[in-house]
């Protein structure tokens, strides 16, 4: 009986994970794919057409912004969106957080083990997301940014920097291990304990 158990789990473990994966892809496709009524537009519905062609547009805006009447429009529209108080939470934190992953100044790129305490020895590991903080009044303190394991959300914190020791390890080794819980990521597998 316990050799069947340990197979059903062994099971488990590679169906789960594998299904999971499949199942949140499709979903995040079909949603995607749907965005663009493709059987409005030629009469079929044609699977993945969606997608491409959101693909293509998202790539020619991106090409035309880099013109000079383009930029200019979207300079102005950032210009609104930035003056409208609801309107400027929202905009501004998902374009920072693009801008965080995506564009041209990355900003979880420097991770770094924060000592809580001597006596503790306990350690955090984030990134770096501000150097200089001296608009806040703290000369010689850091932003750091703590992403929660298993969640789309973290914590910034301030330190000094003298409590940041710089990881010398991939980005985002260090974050699948963080938003993993520590089971994933940074290389082997943990040992059991």
């Amino acid at each position: 009986m316990n050799a069947i158990l340990r197979s059903f789990f062994r099971g488990l473990l590679l169906v789960v994970p594998v299904a999971a994966t499949i199942w949140v892809l499709y979903w995040v496709f079909t949603r995607l794919d749907s965005l663009i009524d493709t059987e409005a537009w030629f009469g079929v519905r044609l699977p993945g057409l969606g997608i491409a062609l959101m693909i293509a547009m998202i790539t020619a805006i991106g090409t035309l912004a880099s013109s000079f009447f383009a930029g200019w429009f979207v300079r102005l529209i950032d210009r609104l969106f930035q003056r409208l108080p609801l309107v400027k939470l929202i905009y501004g934190a998902i374009r920072d957080l693009m801008e965080a992953f995506v564009g041209d100044n990355k900003k979880f790129d420097v991770p770094v083990l924060v000592s809580l305490g001597e006596e503790m020895g306990c350690e955090v590991l984030g990134f770096i997301t501000r150097q200089e903080l001296a608009w806040l009044d703290r000369e010689g303190s850091a932003a750091v940014y703590f992403p929660q394991s298993y969640n789309f959300a973290g914590n910034v914190m301030i330190f000094p920097r003298e409590r940041l020791n710089r990881v010398e390890a991939d980005s985002s080794a260090v974050m699948q291990f963080i938003v993993s819980g520590g089971v994933s990521g940074g290389g082997a597998r943990p040992p059991a304990a």
